[in-house]
């Protein structure tokens, strides 16, 4: 079983997720939107917005569709 990640992993994840889902919301995109324009799982997306663990690859198509830089997604 994988050890336990430090808090401020956590964090930072729970804000790289809170990121996408404003610029996506900002995008006037839904999820479902975002994950057909990704070719991602809605529910990876979803995921990734809850403070998942994401993927380079994931938030280099994210940040594409979403026409940002991947550092603006980074907290």
């Amino acid at each position: 079983m994988p050890a336990e990640q430090p808090q401020w992993i956590l964090d930072a994840r729970r804000q790289l997720g809170l990121r996408i889902r404003d610029a996506r919301i900002y995008a006037d995109l839904t999820q479902e939107e975002l994950a057909h324009l990704t070719e991602i799982d809605r529910s990876t997306i979803q995921r990734i917005e809850w403070g998942g663990e994401a993927k380079f690859s994931h938030l280099l198509l994210i940040a594409r569709a979403l026409r940002l830089p991947v550092r603006d997604l980074m907290p």
